[in-house]
């Protein structure tokens, strides 16, 4: 049962064919909302968007380029008359590995995907919105900003980092227009992206979350992967007007992974250290 939080709101998701992505589209519609989903699998987009109803339709969008976030924007609006959401989602691993060993493609590379196309999202959405007075705009970030080189990535660190300050620093200007900006960093999540910093392509990476999950369920202190409901329930809640005092924030939803190690690792880790002090 849904209570229709985001009755007669329309909506686009970036990234929207698989994972959190596509949980948040299928909650959104079930909020009552109207959906535009992007992504880059045609074919799986547009079955997704068919399996929604009306209520949703599918663009085939590059997200590095901002012609193409620009038209989905464009889409939006005139498809449903208004841009009252943005999900900014679209994202990937970034190259792993020690700093010198990074090279300047993959660099580019990983700006235009993790932190550019953000950029162009919040871009485009702004004036939309703010002709409107309301909106609210949602990026999705990560707790590496946070933690450093989290899952050994220092692009994906500082680039999450960077979309984190970037949803703070335009929450300013937006404010006054009426439109929120926020951000969602998830921690473990059983989702495809293990599976493509792993070299599979998008669909047999997909087909890795159980495994994810089961290799994720101790590595914070909840006890359990997090799942893409997880992190939909959150992008829903800054989306909808229960969230209308809210701007300028990250959420984190991560089972508690920054604020310690698992309590009984680091008790007896403690009691270790004292049992060596006293020989």
């Amino acid at each position: 049962m849904t209570t229709q939080r985001l009755q007669s709101k329309v909506a686009l998701i970036t990234g929207a064919t698989s994972g959190i992505g596509r949980c948040t589209a299928e909650r959104m519609v079930a909020e009552g909302a109207s959906v535009v989903l992007c992504g880059r699998r045609k074919t799986l987009g547009e079955q997704i968007a068919a399996q929604l109803g009306d209520a949703a339709l599918f663009m085939e969008v590059d997200v590095t380029e901002e012609g193409q976030v620009q038209q989905a924007v464009n889409c939006a609006r005139d498809q449903f008359g208004k841009l009252d959401i943005l999900f900014n989602n679209a994202g990937g691993p970034a190259p792993p590995g020690d700093i010198a060993g990074i090279e300047s493609e993959d660099f580019d590379a990983s700006v235009a995907l993790l932190l550019r196309s953000v950029f162009y999202g919040i871009k485009h959405a702004a004036p939309v919105m703010c002709a409107q007075g309301s909106g609210a705009i949602v990026s999705n970030a990560s707790v590496a900003a946070q933690l450093g080189g989290y899952a050994t990535s220092h692009l994906y660190a500082a680039l999450k980092a960077a979309v984190v300050q970037l949803a703070k620093s335009v929450a300013l200007e937006l404010a006054e227009s009426g439109v929120r900006i926020n951000t969602v960093s998830p921690g473990a999540i059983a989702t495809g992206i293990f599976g493509r910093g792993a070299g599979l392509d998008s669909d047999a990476a997909d087909a890795t979350s159980d495994k994810v999950r089961s290799a994720l369920k101790k590595a914070q202190p909840l006890g359990r992967a997090g799942t893409p409901e997880d992190v939909a329930n959150a992008v829903i809640f800054l989306a909808s007007d229960e969230a209308g005092f809210i701007t300028g924030r990250d959420l984190v939803i991560d089972g508690g992974a920054i604020a310690g190690r698992p309590y009984t690792q680091a008790r007896t880790q403690r009691q270790a250290l004292q049992s060596y002090l006293k020989e």
